[in-house]
């Protein structure tokens, strides 16, 4: 038999392929796992197919032109969690399976809020985006009165502001029910405090957004200002997510959760140290973490390395160097060599 006839739609053939056969039936999937795959989410692939709760399946049948900025949003929050901690103990890596994170997406800790908070920036981000594009058909630029107003006499809004009210509301409504399990200790509390999380994250876009005017007049006078809110680039919003991973609070309860700001990021646990394998909580350990000898911080081989020490290996490699162009007609070139020391550690 014809396997596109079985299937009756080849692409979504592929996709079940990749979730069934590569990927343990056992795992519990999620929609991080869109900002890993490198399977297309064409609009007619079929919501079923996709690692979604109920919900969110739902939400994609309503709206399925909706999959390619959900998957911009996963890669976006993915890409922006590993660009942060790629020089620390734990470098936000990702499983082959479909919990994308494993262990670190239900640990309770300061690593499971920063996932939580950048992965439903990413969202919010990608949506804001498309509606300034005008890539989405239901939102548009943000023509409501902004806030703050921009300083000084003469302004007016105009422009487009991004409208990063929709994105939020949309982040909210498809990330309403976070990973959690009901039956593991702490089970409720760890929804509470990822529920608070997630819209830390949502909230860091709006936090970082910046107010850009254009001058209007004659000869440049900037007699008329037209202002308009844009998004910050995504880099600027995980920066001020770093920043409240580092300062985040520890939590014992629901009701200590509402001590904490509304963009504060929390945790129930404290982290390991990240520093052997211990394939229990999927922690990969440091060992073979390429390090700086001459830094001090994080990268540096004294602390990612956790006190065992290094290895120095020498990296010979040769490149194309004084290029010179030769009438008529090519280029010439001299082949150079560099020697370099490359560190890991032990």
């Amino acid at each position: 038999m014809d396997g596109r006839a079985f299937c009756g739609n080849y692409q979504m053939c592929v996709v079940l392929l990749v979730l069934f056969s590569v990927y343990p039936l056992q795992c519990r999937g999620n929609w991080m796992w869109l900002g890993i795959t490198s399977v297309g989410v064409p609009e007619n692939l079929g919501c079923e197919s996709l690692p979604f709760t109920n919900k969110q399946k739902d939400l994609c049948k309503r709206k399925p032109y909706l999959l390619p900025i959900i998957k911009d949003g996963a890669r976006l929050g993915i890409t922006e969690c590993q660009a942060q901690f790629k020089h620390e103990r734990w470098n936000c890596s990702t499983t082959k399976d479909l919990s994308v994170f494993g262990y670190e997406l239900t640990s309770g800790t300061k690593e499971t809020a920063f996932i939580l908070a950048v992965m439903a920036a990413g969202l919010v981000h990608a949506v804001t985006r498309s509606c300034s594009a005008g890539d989405l058909t239901d939102c548009a630029c943000d023509g409501g009165p902004q806030d703050p107003a921009p300083p000084g006499e003469g302004w007016q809004w105009g422009g487009c502001s991004d409208h990063v009210r929709h994105g939020t509301a949309l982040s909210r409504r498809f990330l309403h029910h976070p990973v959690w399990n009901a039956s593991s200790r702490g089970g409720r509390a760890l929804h509470t405090v990822n529920l608070h999380n997630s819209e830390a994250g949502r909230q860091a876009v709006a936090m970082t957004m910046s107010t850009e005017c254009r001058c209007h007049g004659v000869s440049g006078s900037c007699a008329v200002k037209t202002c308009w809110r844009a998004a910050a680039p995504f880099g600027r919003v995980g920066d001020f997510l770093k920043g409240r991973y580092e300062g985040a609070a520890q939590v014992r309860g629901r009701a200590l959760r509402k001590r904490a700001g509304r963009d504060r990021l929390v945790y129930l646990r404290r982290s390991p140290d990240y520093c052997l394998e211990d394939r229990r909580l999927g922690a990969a350990g440091t060992r073979g973490r390429s390090c700086s000898r001459a830094g001090a911080g994080p990268g540096g081989c004294g602390p990612l390395c956790c006190g065992r020490g290094y290895n120095t290996h020498v990296v010979r490699s040769a490149e194309r160097c004084d290029c010179q162009f030769v009438w008529c007609c090519h280029v010439r070139c001299r082949r150079c060599e560099t020697v370099s020391d490359v560190h890991s550690c032990k």
